[in-house]
Formats: structure tokens, sequence, C-alpha cells
């Protein structure tokens, strides 16, 4: 009973188990009484059958006594037998009730009583002629044919009380059945159908993000229990929708904040790369701008000094007063705020500090405050990350520059050291050498034409001295206006062309960026020198200079028409080729001079540029070293002496 209080499916099944043994209960039934039936029409047929045999018998006796003979009387005879055998028939008595009291029964005891003790003795006394009754005999089986009228009445009767028993039988059935399918609707209507339709509209509504209806079931059975729970998912459903909504209007919130601090960050990179060395004005902007947008601060910057171990505060928002490592009062990056900015530790704020680092470099650390009780989230923590990367990277970069620029002075200072020993420095020590003969000569009383000799030297020294002081002069002078080597050839060209009177043609073809500016420099001495000695002793009236990148080597050519070198090889090594030389070794390549075919000198200078070695280097090849050497042609050297021209 529980099972059906609690289980809607149980109350289904037991429905049509019910409605299923009443159909079974009717087919039995209805068998059974059929088959009890079975034999009634044959008894009927045979009790109808037993008034006509009784005629018949009648009617025999009647033409035998009208016309006696052995015929007739054989058949008087047979017809009163077959009415014995029939009345005995096993058709007739089996279709008669087992129980002894029944009508049927006590009405054919009765006509075979009465024919086996009364009617067929007498029919066979009067077939021999004995019959001494005072009734007829025919009268007497009048009678017996009213007998068997009854008995076929009563078994008629008989088989209708069983047909009429079965249809009430069927109607009881039929009701009961009626009765099952009725209750088992009402229950699916009522325990079924309505909560599924309820069901569905939740799971509808639930669809449509409508998450306040409910099927406010009632009962034990499976659907009320679905029901229930699904309007108690229904609630968490909303209660969770809604949760998630403000966690996604957070995060939406929290993204665009993160994206206006990616904008400020990126806006500050342009201060922070390209605002030289000054860090406070750079960064003090986009700090304050960030505390804003991700509700911190202050935010204090320290930075590693590279001499000893400590720590330089740097830079520091909110600031109340100016730092005491502050190099510059007219900066006003740290006391911009009318109210500064005051946490105390332990008591309205907590701190985190990020390592200001690049690579395995640590160049110091920033110092980061937020209000206790509101923990920064992960993705103010990766900006706060990427913060200290960018000021680490502007850091790196300003010490790297700062390095640089110390590195670029000193080689320039290197490059003026070594220009002025190879040139003015080898000049006056020849001078001195000159001066000390001059003076052996004077304490030795020589006479003035031998003092003449060595005065003479001591002039052209001195004439050579100074051109060296004015080309050095010259060189320290020189810079590179443009944006490469191509620039300060064409100005190089264009000022030599105006000395030689005529137009010097230039054939330049370089990638970008493939000379450093030391190698652009040694080149562009190198073509000055050159240019210099074809305007002074070539007496030419055409020039060129190429400059051409091929197969990972520089070649630069300068040309001439004029008279030439005396033979095909190189000159003694003089001042000037000596300083060519020496800037051919310096870049790693060759410089060598000879006579054009068509007339005139022909400089070459072919070098592997460093950013090519690099490249080659990384990629696992070796330089080649250039086929030929390297030819510089030369007219003159330092001296101005022109002793292999023609």
């Amino acid at each position: 009973m529980k099972l059906l209080q609690h289980s809607l499916v149980a109350r289904i099944v037991a429905s049509l188990l019910a409605i299923s043994a009443l159909a079974l209960i009717s087919i039995v039934v209805t068998m059974t009484l059929a088959g009890g039936n079975r034999g009634d029409a044959a008894a009927i047929n045979l009790a109808g059958s037993l008034r006509m045999n009784t005629y018949q018998v009648v009617a025999a006796l009647q033409r035998h006594e009208q016309q006696p003979g052995e015929a007739s009387r054989e058949r008087v005879a047979t017809l009163g037998e077959r009415l014995g055998e029939r009345l005995s028939d096993p058709e007739l008595t089996a279709a008669l009730p087992e129980a002894t009291d029944h009508p049927l029964q006590r009405q054919h005891r009765r006509i075979l009583a009465r024919w086996e003790t009364t009617l067929a003795p007498r029919l066979d006394a009067a077939l021999a002629g004995n019959d001494t009754a005072g009734t007829p005999l025919e009268a007497e089986l009048d009678a017996l044919v009213g007998e068997i009228d009854g008995l076929v009445t009563l078994l008629e009767e008989n088989s209708e009380s069983k047909i009429r028993l079965l249809g009430a039988l069927q109607l009881i059935l039929l009701a009961l059945t009626a009765v099952v399918l009725s209750i088992a609707l009402y229950d699916i209507r009522h325990n079924l159908v309505v909560p599924l339709r309820q069901l569905v509209v939740l799971a509808r509504e639930a669809a449509r993000r409508n998450f306040g209806y409910r099927t406010r079931l009632t009962g034990n059975d499976e659907l009320a229990l679905l029901g229930r729970t699904f309007d108690t998912m229904a609630e968490e459903l909303a209660s969770s929708y809604a949760e998630l909504e403000e966690r996604v209007s957070r995060k939406q919130a929290e993204l665009e904040r993160s994206n206006r601090a990616m904008q400020v960050m990126h806006d500050g990179s342009r201060a922070l790369y390209g605002g030289g060395n000054d860090l406070c004005a750079s960064a003090a902007p986009m700090l304050r701008r960030l505390e804003q947008l991700l509700e911190i601060g202050p935010i204090r910057l320290s930075l590693n000094d590279p001499l000893d171990d400590r720590q330089i505060p740097i830079l520091a928002t909110h600031s109340a007063r100016r730092p005491d490592y502050c190099r510059d009062h007219d900066c006003h990056a740290c006391l911009i705020d009318p109210h500064p900015l005051r946490l105390q530790e332990t008591e309205q704020g907590e701190c985190v500090l990020l390592p200001v680092s690049v690579g395995e470099l640590m160049l110091g650390t920033l110092e980061v405050w937020y209000p206790r009780g509101r923990p920064l989230s992960n993705s103010v923590r990766r900006l706060l990350n990427a913060l200290a990367d960018q000021l680490a990277t502007a850091v790196y970069l300003q010490r790297r520059i700062e390095e640089q620029q110390q590195v670029s002075l000193m080689n320039e200072r290197t490059i003026i050291a070594r220009e002025l020993h190879d040139s003015l420095a080898q000049s006056l020590s020849y001078l001195k050498m000159q001066v000390a003969r001059l003076e052996r000569m004077q304490a030795k009383g020589l006479p003035p034409e031998t003092q003449a000799s060595v005065c003479a030297e001591l002039r052209t020294g001195l004439d050579s001295a100074y051109r060296q002081l004015r080309e050095l002069l010259t060189t320290f002078r020189l810079r590179l206006e443009g944006p490469g080597l191509a620039t300060a050839l064409r100005q190089t060209v264009q000022e030599f062309s105006e000395r030689l009177g005529s137009e010097i043609a230039l054939a330049v073809d370089l990638p970008p960026h493939l000379l450093n500016p030391n190698e652009e420099i040694h080149v562009l001495q190198v073509v000055r020198e050159a240019l210099a000695n074809v305007h002074k002793h070539a007496q030419a009236h055409w020039a060129a200079v190429s400059v051409r990148f091929a197969q990972a080597r520089l070649r630069v050519t300068i040309e001439d028409d004029g008279i030439g070198l005396e033979d095909d090889s190189s000159p003694p090594m003089h001042y000037g080729l000596v300083i060519m030389r020496d800037r051919a070794d310096t870049l790693g390549g060759h410089l060598t001079l000879g006579n054009r075919a068509q007339g005139g000198t022909r400089v070459e200078l072919v070098f592997t540029p460093q950013t090519a070695r690099l490249i080659q280097t990384h990629v696992g090849g070796d330089v080649e070293a250039p086929d030929a050497p390297a030819t510089a042609t030369i007219a003159t050297d330092r001296q101005g002496k022109r002793d292999h021209a023609g």
C-alpha cells in the first residue's frame, strides 16, 4: 500500500495488471460457460426429436391396429426401442445438471420412469394383444409428449439461464474494468499529465532565463519529487545566474579597468623610453593614473646601487616632501599632490614588493601599497608585474645608453689619441731629432751650407706637421649628419667635386643599417684620403667613388684618370698610405692600389662588416677571405711627395 502511495509507476502498473486480470477473468468465464453450453443445443434437438418419435410410435400403433401385421408390429417395436434409447442417450444426459434435485434431472427421471415402467410394457402388451388397461395407450403417449415438452422447455430455460449468467458476468467485469480504468485515468491526469505540463512550463521558462516559475507539486510520487527537485534547482539556478551576472559585471568592469590601465602603461612607455634619464617626470604621471584606476597607492620605486649593496629611493607617489636624493629642484613630479596619502602597515594598508629585474639582473624593487581588507586580484597583480617589467626595461635601457655613451666617448678619445700618435706625434718626433742634429752641427761649428739641408728638412717637417694638423682638425670636425654613410659620401663627393672643378661620380648600393658608426667613419676617412690624393697629385679630370655590398663583403673603390703610378706596384709606405692601411686592418679587410688599364689609379678596400660576421657566426658559417687582396690606388702620401706617379 505504501508503495502505491509513493510511486506513480507502481499505480499505473497496478492499474494495468488489474485491467489485464479482469480481461483474463472475462475470457476464462466466457470459455467456461461456453463449454458448459456446448451440448445444450444437441440435447434440445434430441429432446425435440423425442416428441416426433412419440408421434411416430402413436401413428405406427394406430396403423397396426387398423391393419395388423408382422411388418406393422416390427415397426412399432422398432420405434419404441428407438424412443427408449433416445431417452437414455448420452447427448441428452450429458446436458443435464449434475445435481440430482435439479428440475431437469427430476423431469428426465420422471419421463424415463414412466416410459420404462408404464408405456414400454403397455406397448409390448398392445403388440401382443394383451393390453387390458382402461386408459388407451394413445392417450398415455400423448401425455408423454407433454412431459417431453416440459423437458425441452426446461432445457431451453437452463441454456438461457447460462447465457444470462454469462451476460451478467460480462457486464460486471466490464463495469469493474471501467472503474479501474477511470481510477487509472484520473490518477494519470492528476498525477502525471498535470505535473508533466508544469514541468514542461518550468523547463520552457528556465530556457527563457525566467527562474521565478515554480511547480509547487504535492505528493510523494516520482513526479512530485521531481517537481520539488526542479523547484529547488530553479531557485539555485536563479541564485547562481544572479551571482554569475554579478561576477560577469565585475569581470567586465575589471577588464575595462585593466584595458584602461594597459592604455596608460602603453602611453607611459613612450615617456619612459623617450624621456632621457628623467625617470621621475616620465614615470610619476603614469603611476598616479594607475593608482586612480586600480585603487592602490602609494607606489615607491627603489633601485639598487651598482657600486654597493643598498637600495636608493628613486620615485614615490604622494610624497610629502622632496626626496633626499633629488638632483633637480625645479622638478615637482613628487610634490604635485596637495593631499599626500599616508598608510600605516599595521593599521590601514598592506604592501606588496615586486622585483624590478631584467633576466637574472636585479635592478631594484617596486613597493605597492593597497587598502587592508581589499586584496589585489590576479589581473591587478599581472598588471603590476607588467609595470615592474616596463620600469625594469626603462631603467635597463637607460643604463645601457649611459654605458654606451661612456664607451663611445672612450672610443672617440682612443681614436683621437691614435690619430695624434700616428701622424702629428711622429712628425714632431722627427722634428725633434732634426733639431738635435742641428744643435750638434752648431756645436761642432759646421759651415752654414751643411746646416742648410737640416734646416730645409725642418721646414719640410713643419709644413707636413701643419698639414697633418689641419687634416686632423677636419677629421675631428667631420660629422655624419644624415641617416647613414650614403649622405656623408654625397657631402664628401660634393666637396671634392668643387675642389677638382669637375663632377665626381658616386654609386652607393648598401642595405640599411649594415655598418656600425665606427665602420662608417673609417670608410668615409679612406674615401676622403683617396680623394685628397686625387685632388693634389693625380692631375685628374674624372674620378668615381663606388661603394657596393655583395657576398657578405663591402667593396669600396675610388678611381681616377690621372697620371697614375710609375709602375703597377705599391708606392713606399708613407703616412697617408700607412693610415689608410691601418684603417683597413682595423676593419679586418685589405687595402691595395694599382694602375687602371684605361689610365689613372684605382684604390679598392674590401672587408666584411661586423653585422655580416655576426650573422655568419650565428648560422655556423665561416667568413671567407677575399679572393684577391683589396686594392687602393693612392697618388700621394702625407708628405706631399709623388714617388711613383708618372
